[in-house]
């Protein structure tokens, strides 16, 4: 079985303007928001964002900006709105 990588860009980019779930490497935090930009480093700017701790609500935040190397993983928050990662 040989390994192929895969470009993560396009799937973020179809997610621009979508509610997103964004979930960070440390502790159990996640954010949910509308993706309004990802750029070439993959760092993500989020309107309308909530935090979420451990899956209970902390409160809302507003615009917020995620640098890349916090995030563990991100995926569409409509019921079947994520992008395929296809290589």
């Amino acid at each position: 079985m040989s390994f192929v990588p895969v470009n993560p860009r396009p799937m973020l980019q179809d997610l621009v303007n979508k509610p997103v779930f964004v979930r960070l490497k440390w502790g159990e935090v996640e954010y949910k928001g509308t993706l309004v930009a990802v750029d070439s480093y993959m760092n993500l700017q989020l309107s309308g964002a909530e935090e979420y701790v451990s899956n209970k609500p902390q409160g809302t935040l507003g615009q917020v900006l995620i640098r890349c190397n916090n995030v563990l993983w991100v995926r569409g928050a409509e019921k079947d709105a994520d992008s395929a990662m296809t290589g």
